[in-house]
C-alpha cells in the first residue's frame, strides 16, 4: 500500500492525533469533509481545492494542511461524509428482494443529492466505515438465499453500477433533467428521416411514445436485476 493510501486509512479509520506542534486545533475532520462537500455540491468536484476549503472555513490552507495533507485525502473524507452510514433501525421490509430494493432506492437517493460522488468513487481506493456499511447492509441481504460470498458481492456491485449509470445519464440532462425524454426526441427525429432502415427502433419509440407504454430506465432496470437474482437464488434452493 503506497504512503498515499496509508495516510487516507489512517483519516478515514484512525487513529486521530492532535497535531503536536501549532495553536489548539479549531477544525475537525468532519467540518473539512461538510465545507469540501458544500463547494462540490454546487460546483462539482472541479471547483473543489484546498484553498476553496480553507477560505470556506476561513483558516489557511497551511492550516488545513494541518489536518489533510492534501486534495486526493480530502475527497475520500468527503465521500465517507456524503454517503453517510447506512441507516439502521429503519428497515420497514422482510426478504431480500424488498431489503435489497430499498437499498437501492436509499443510494441513488444519497447519488443524487452528490452527483460529484460517481466521478470521486471510480478505480482502486480506500473506502471508509460508513460507504463499506452500504457494501455490508447489501451483501448481508443475501444471507440464506443460497448465494454465495462472491455473488452476493457482485450482485451488489451490480445495482450499484445500475444506480451509477442512472444518475450519470440524469447529470448529463443537464438541467432538464429527463435523459429519456431527451433521447427519445433525439431519436424521434432522426427515425423521421431514417425509420426505414431501422424499423425496429421505429415501433419501439412510436410505443414507448403511448402514455403508459413508456419504460422507466431505472425502474425497468432495477426490477429486472432483482428478477434475474430471484431466479439464481430459486435455483440455488433446488
Amino acid at each position: 500500500m503506497g504512503d498515499k493510501h496509508v495516510e487516507t486509512m489512517r483519516l478515514l479509520w484512525g487513529p486521530h492525533p492532535r497535531p503536536a506542534r501549532g495553536p489548539k486545533p479549531t477544525l475537525d475532520l468532519d467540518r473539512i469533509a461538510r465545507a469540501g462537500i458544500e463547494v462540490a455540491d454546487s460546483e462539482g468536484l472541479g471547483a473543489v481545492s484546498m484553498q476553496r476549503v480553507a477560505a470556506l472555513l476561513d483558516v489557511t490552507k497551511m492550516a488545513l494542511y494541518r489536518y489533510v495533507p492534501g486534495k486526493a485525502e480530502l475527497v475520500a473524507l468527503m465521500v465517507d461524509a456524503g454517503l453517510g452510514p447506512y441507516p439502521t433501525g429503519a428497515e420497514r421490509h422482510d426478504g431480500w428482494r424488498d431489503r435489497l430494493e430499498d437499498w437501492a432506492r436509499r443510494l441513488i437517493a444519497v447519488f443524487r443529492r452528490h452527483p460529484w460522488a460517481l466521478d470521486a468513487t471510480v478505480g482502486p481506493r480506500v473506502m471508509g466505515p460508513a460507504e463499506l456499511s452500504w457494501m455490508e447492509r447489501a451483501i448481508s441481504a443475501l444471507d440464506d438465499t443460497g448465494l454465495s460470498g462472491a455473488e452476493r458481492m457482485d450482485a451488489a456491485v451490480l445495482l450499484a453500477g445500475h444506480v451509477r449509470a442512472i444518475v450519470q445519464q440524469t447529470r448529463a440532462a443537464g438541467p432538464a433533467g429527463n435523459p429519456e425524454a431527451q433521447l427519445g426526441a433525439i431519436l424521434g427525429e432522426l427515425m423521421q428521416a431514417h425509420g426505414e432502415r431501422f424499423p425496429a427502433l421505429t415501433a419501439a419509440l412510436a410505443s414507448a411514445a403511448r402514455p403508459g407504454e413508456g419504460d422507466q430506465a431505472w425502474e425497468f432496470g432495477l426490477q429486472r436485476i432483482l428478477d434475474g437474482l430471484a431466479v439464481l437464488i430459486d435455483q440455488r434452493a433446488r
